[in-house]
């Protein structure tokens, strides 16, 4: 007895018991929107960007003001296109309820693809190849593109395919899009919420018809426009926020687009 007293006497204290109070990490936060100043890049046929300083500096009364005017297309920046943009009768920016803009994404890899072919379009394949790796798109989800090419932003000429203005720069335009039949795919067998990239258009450049836009917006499918940081995103499992200035009957709008990947 003596024996076994002097080996409990002698014995290592045992680790304290984890604590079920411990603090969580927090999770990391991640900009998705370029900011939105005069050298942001528009379509070729829309009003660019201005910010007009009204007041800045010491008031008569002895304080500090400073109030700006802007003005600019809808459709230029990290935007959103509401549905209404290519379907008539469908929701204006004002109308998208928030379940459509706020939500768990995936994050669908086509770098390789658009690096060697600036015309490429995302199908259902590309779709499909993700889905082996990392499982079923669920319905509800905000499905992302990752083309790369917000690394070119904000040189238009690298971004678009071309920097000049006006109507003619529209048949010179390249960068990559998504495929309409993939559009209709992701709609109607996925059930997506809503669709974002990081270039400058659901269609790719040199879409003439937009079907893309046009198959995602007559389901009320809303799309995000001039992403940028989708390569530090995961391949599912971030929540994204996609929340555009509400016009009141608007076709589009500046967006403020955010990601939160749990830790």
């Amino acid at each position: 007895m003596y024996a076994t007293l002097l080996m409990v006497a002698c014995a290592p204290p045992s680790s304290p018991a984890p604590s079920s109070n411990a603090v969580p990490s927090p999770p990391r936060y991640v900009d998705l929107t370029h900011d939105l100043a005069s050298d942001s890049i528009f379509w070729p046929t829309g009003e660019t960007f201005r910010l007009t300083t009204m007041a800045d500096g010491m008031t008569e009364k002895g304080y500090y003001y400073a109030s700006n005017s802007y003005s600019g297309n809808e459709h230029g920046g990290t935007h959103i296109d509401a549905p209404v943009h290519f379907a008539q009768g469908r929701w204006t920016v004002d109308q998208i309820p928030l379940d459509r803009l706020i939500g768990g994404a995936v994050v669908v890899d086509v770098s390789a693809a658009c690096a060697a072919n600036a015309d490429y379009q995302v199908t259902q394949a590309d779709f499909e190849a993700w889905e082996r790796t990392h499982g079923a798109i669920e319905p509800g989800t905000i499905v992302l593109i990752r083309t790369d090419f917000a690394k070119r932003w904000p040189d238009a000429r690298a971004y678009l395919g071309t920097d000049e203005r006006g109507d003619a720069a529209v048949a010179k335009l390249h960068f990559p899009g998504l495929h309409p039949d993939a559009a209709r795919w992701l709609a109607e067998t996925r059930q997506i919420k809503s669709v974002g990239l990081d270039t400058a258009s659901i269609d790719y450049g040199q879409s003439t018809l937009f079907e893309s836009h046009r198959r995602l917006y007559e389901r009320n499918i809303p799309a995000f426009e001039n992403l940028t940081g989708l390569g530090v995103l995961p391949p599912r499992g971030a929540t994204v926020y996609a929340l555009p200035i509400k016009i009141k009957g608007g076709s589009g709008g500046p967006l403020r687009a955010v990601a939160v990947i749990p830790q």
